[in-house]
């Protein structure tokens, strides 16, 4: 905490744990604003699906990196480490604290630790994956993988289908494996960072994704989906939540499978998350309730 002036505190954990709303209790007691540390919600056109801050709760807090981009925009983990450097520099003029929350744990490693730049990719190698991938599924994905990058493929989040189209692509521009972009150079950032993991239990957890799921529904996500099927092969609509829905709408499923499928599909994604952030020694777990700001502060 001594080594810095200022300080960055991260909320993490599984989808469904509380995330924002202790975030913004934080930011409150702070004075300060957060940046959000979630792959989805930066995307200005999708809202329900991505369980968003609601209207109130942006009013009440300033975030960052929430209804930045577009889905028609490339935002990578590169993407997310220069916006939310540049961010703690824009708070940090007026505070000595930022709170981040999210659980996406690519970015929060590009956050802390920085990431090896990867070339540019030509467009149309994405977009070429995201049809083959729409059409063909995560079998085909997961075969190619396989075949052109084996030695990614051994270390590979296999379920995971934005992983293993961003390694296909890195593939396929670059001739190399994502692995050899990986040097493992940690950057020293300016600031001291704080890891706070919510702990909470499985079978709490998953009541909480099947709550709001049917939340979700219940707010018109069928109707956001909908709305979206023009862009179904875009990158930012392959997540939870969407890419079962546009099976719905493709009648290869039932609505009620389609409603099933996506609280299966993260619950699994909560399992994932566990599994990453469980492998990060700097991260405290605690419980919601147990949580004391002055003890984090101190």
């Amino acid at each position: 905490m001594n080594q810095h002036q200022h300080t960055v505190i991260i909320i993490t954990g599984p989808t469904a744990s509380g995330k924002t709303a202790l975030a913004i209790q934080l930011a409150e007691h702070l004075q300060t604003s957060i940046i959000s540390a979630d792959s989805r919600q930066c995307f200005r056109e999708l809202n329900i699906g991505v369980a968003k801050p609601t209207t109130e709760e942006l009013h009440r807090v300033k975030h960052y990196f929430i209804n930045s981009h577009s889905i028609h925009d490339n935002v990578t983990a590169q993407t997310f480490e220069q916006y939310a450097l540049a961010s703690t520099e824009e708070i940090f003029e007026h505070n000595k604290f930022a709170v981040m929350a999210g659980g996406t744990g690519l970015y929060i490693k590009a956050f802390c630790e920085g990431l090896d730049i990867i070339p540019p990719i030509d467009g149309a190698i994405r977009e070429n994956i995201m049809v083959n991938y729409s059409k063909f599924g995560l079998p085909w994905l997961q075969n190619e993988l396989k075949k052109k990058d084996p030695g990614y493929w051994k270390i590979a989040e296999q379920q995971n289908p934005q992983r293993l189209m961003r390694a296909l692509e890195v593939f396929d521009g670059t001739g190399q494996s994502i692995v050899t972009f990986r040097k493992k150079e940690y950057k020293r950032r300016p600031f001291n960072i704080i890891k706070i993991g919510i702990n909470i239990s499985k079978e709490k957890l998953h009541a909480n994704i099947n709550e709001r799921v049917d939340q979700m529904i219940s707010d018109g996500l069928v109707d956001e989906v909908k709305s979206l099927l023009a862009h179904k092969n875009m990158n930012a609509l392959q997540t939870v939540g969407y890419r079962e829905l546009i099976e719905y709408f493709e009648e290869k499923i039932s609505l009620s499978e389609a409603i099933n499928n996506i609280k299966t599909n993260t619950r699994q994604y909560a399992k994932r998350q566990l599994t990453w952030f469980g492998k990060d020694k700097n991260i405290m777990w605690l419980t919601a309730e147990s949580i004391s700001f002055n003890n984090i502060l101190l």
